[in-house]
């Protein structure tokens, strides 16, 4: 990307983000995102209702087979500004919420043009009185 092209991208982003935090910040906020050619967010709430079972479904199939979208959700009764990470099977029956992004970075989302989305699944092992429990997370990653 040509230094033209890039300060281009921050200023469209940082007038964006303008809107949801003080100038200053937003334009920090900005040039991180566009050096970094994106973002990477933990999916909040994957351990709620049947999502880690969902998680550990999706972990057997091949990553091209997911596909991942985001959206928001004005009418949802704890946070209007919410916004869902929505995932289904290709050929599948429907999608399933598999949690939301974080509160504090739904603005920099909001303001990011042509979003192109990645899922990754992630496990951890802990264990406790000799058994062994697996639990499992996921990241968005949002490029333009």
């Amino acid at each position: 990307m040509t230094d033209v092209t890039m300060k281009r991208k921050v200023m469209v982003l940082g007038n964006e983000l303008s809107r949801c935090m003080p100038r200053s910040k937003a334009f920090v906020a900005a040039w991180k995102v566009i050096k970094a050619g994106g973002l990477t967010l933990a999916v909040k709430g994957t351990s709620y209702g049947s999502r880690q079972e969902a998680l550990r479904r999706l972990n057997k199939y091949n990553p091209a087979q997911i596909k991942t979208v985001l959206v928001p959700e004005p009418e949802n009764p704890v946070d209007s500004g919410a916004i869902a990470v929505m995932v289904f099977i290709q050929g599948g029956k429907g999608m399933f919420t598999l949690g939301y992004l974080p509160k504090e970075m739904t603005g920099i989302v909001r303001a990011l043009p042509h979003q192109f989305l990645n899922l990754n699944i992630v496990s951890g092992t802990w264990y406790s009185r000799g058994r062994e429990f697996v639990t499992y997370g996921a990241r968005v990653t949002i490029r333009q």
